[in-house]
């Protein structure tokens, strides 16, 4: 007798859901050959939409009543704005950083805002063209939030780490900087020049890590409920039985969907913030 096929279990359904789509298996922890290629797409995607709505929001901008969507826009322009002057002192550099952290905040909300989707709508989308194409259904993966993976929100904290280095070259000069990596925070004595330098590197090293991990640790723990909650449905729809979980799959799904929205809203706040305070760091001298 064949064996009855059945669906995935719990643990292989949040396995599924959380494999990245690349080019080949994993095969290091330093394997900087693997593309997580669903991460860049949907980075690109998010990337050129948000350009797209500020480019969209500029074009029609008029000196008259303004409509619902350009007074959303010029609200958010004027808050970054507001923030960039009070933690950038310098001018100059607003003409920059102003518009900087504004893409941040924006790219970074529809990045986070994927995750308001459906968890199985774009995988199961993709499992049927991956099919079609002769590919194995169950070896097609998806994930459509980039900012729930780690080697995104990484490499937007190594960007402003760089973003801050260029400044502190710039603001202080290249000399300036070099002795103010020696003689900072303990003080100008050829003693505490490892001491400085070390602590120096410290500061750099952590606020990268820690910009990014706590986006990447956010989001990802967002999606993780979402899938679970996405179970319960499952469970469901699979046995046929026990209408509270289906219930409770509508509630809970909707209750944490609304809560999400403060979240991912929230996050790419405190990401463009940071951002703001980490180059705002940079022009001032110690």
């Amino acid at each position: 007798m064949a064996a009855e096929a059945h669906g995935p279990t719990a643990g292989e359904y949040i396995v599924h859901h959380l494999t990245h789509l690349r080019n080949k298996e994993l095969t290091g922890p330093f394997d900087f050959s693997v593309v997580a290629w669903d991460s860049m797409f949907f980075a690109i995607l998010t990337g050129v939409v948000g350009c797209w709505l500020l480019w969209r929001a500029a074009r029609r901008a008029t000196s008259g009543v303004p409509g619902r969507f350009q007074a959303a826009v010029e609200i958010l322009v004027e808050m970054v704005e507001n923030e960039a002057k009070g933690i950038v002192h310098n001018a100059q550099s607003r003409k920059l950083v102003a518009p900087l952290a504004l893409t941040v905040f924006v790219w970074i909300f529809l990045m986070n805002a994927m995750d308001l989707l459906p968890v199985d709508l774009l995988p199961v989308i993709w499992e049927k063209i991956y099919g079609a194409a002769g590919g194995d259904p169950h070896h097609a993966y998806l994930r459509v939030v980039p900012t729930a993976d780690l080697s995104v929100t990484m490499g937007l904290s190594v960007s402003v780490l760089l973003i801050c280095l260029y400044y502190n070259v710039k603001i202080k000069g290249l000399g300036g900087w070099v002795h103010e990596l020696f003689s900072a925070p303990f003080g100008n004595h050829w003693a505490l020049y490892p001491f400085n330098f070390l602590m120096q590197v410290i500061e750099f090293v952590a606020k990268t890590v820690s910009h990014g991990m706590r986006l990447f640790g956010n989001m990802y723990a967002g999606e993780l409920i979402f899938l679970l909650i996405a179970l319960m449905g499952g469970a469901f729809s699979l046995t046929g039985t026990g209408i509270g979980l289906a219930i409770g799959h509508i509630i809970a799904g909707s209750a944490w969907a609304i809560f999400h929205i403060l979240i991912i809203t929230l996050q790419a706040f405190v990401f463009m913030m940071l951002t703001l305070v980490y180059i705002g760091q940079a022009h001032d001298a110690h």
